[in-house]
């Protein structure tokens, strides 16, 4: 009879502590994410840390293994990501080939042709839609190891992938491909009809780079917290970077001429510059709070 009258109370009040464990959960999980970004980590030099692993490489798998998880967390978000952008994919495909003149002045000469360029572009777009998640399970991994600021500051930093993703597309689009392309169909005179494939592939590959080349200034700054990378090396070696980003420039440039490739340089050059004073930026910000702790 107890066991009855156990099992009739546990049934009557269930929705009363389903209900209850609902309106608790907010609470705790902001509590726990309250502590998660204010909790200040052990503070250890790089070379100690390094040297301390070495010692007992138990604690190196314990990190190896936190990061399969993320890492297989990361490769649902794009599985998630790829099958959002596979219903949209013909209407992607479509804004793509505007630069070109749509669709219809394209062809496809192989019977697979078209398939493949339907998951080429499912698939970049995938990415760049689980981005944000994808740079917020980094910052999930590296968070235990950086300082509150630095956590604070990346967890807000994290909806910029995005935008500065953005930013990088849309600017290759509308300004790079517009300049590019009339050069490259109508050189030598001669008149040229993409295949779909390689106007896709082509198109996807330049914006895709300059969508993370935009991503420089972010990831300095996220460096420069952790304490990898100094505002006054990146300024010693401004000279160095520019080389770099014209051998870069070069290599995703669609044409040989150098208006284009002057156009894809300089906002990589800004966007270096502008690293600079994120950089410093975040160095400051770990000299103020460790003077506050002290």
């Amino acid at each position: 009879m107890r066991k009855i009258l156990r099992g009739l109370r546990q049934i009557i009040t269930f929705p009363f502590r389903l209900l209850g464990k609902v309106i608790v959960f907010p609470i705790k999980a902001f509590k726990r994410a309250q502590i998660f970004l204010t909790e200040e980590p052990e503070d250890q030099p790089l070379v100690e840390a390094f040297t301390a692993t070495l010692k007992q490489p138990s604690a190196l798998l314990e990190h190896v293994d936190a990061l399969r998880k993320h890492l297989f967390r990361m490769v649902i978000g794009l599985v998630i990501g790829v099958a959002i952008c596979a219903t949209l994919t013909t209407r992607i495909i479509d804004i793509l080939s505007v630069p070109i003149g749509g669709i219809n002045t394209l062809q496809a000469i192989d019977v697979t042709e078209s398939v493949g360029v339907f998951m080429r572009v499912a698939l970049v777009a995938g990415f760049a839609l689980a981005l944000p998640y994808i740079a917020f399970e980094l910052w999930l991994f590296a968070a235990p190891g950086l300082h509150a600021r630095a956590r604070q500051m990346g967890l807000l930093g994290i909806p910029l992938t995005l935008i500065f993703f953005i930013g990088g597309v849309l600017f290759a689009y509308y300004l790079l491909l517009p300049t590019a392309l009339p050069f490259l169909l109508s050189f030598m005179g001669i008149h040229t009809i993409p295949r779909v494939s390689s106007y896709v592939d082509f198109v996807t590959g330049l914006l895709f780079w300059i969508g993370i080349a935009f991503e420089f200034p972010l990831v300095t700054y996220v460096l420069s917290l952790m304490g990898i990378v100094k505002p006054k090396w990146l300024a010693k070696y401004w000279r160095h970077a520019i080389v770099i980003i014209a051998i870069i420039a070069a290599a995703v440039t669609p044409t040989v001429d150098p208006v284009n490739m002057s156009l894809v340089m300089a906002p990589m050059i800004l966007l270096y510059f502008l690293s600079i004073g994120l950089s410093q930026m975040a160095v400051m910000g770990r000299r103020s709070k460790k003077i506050d702790s002290a």
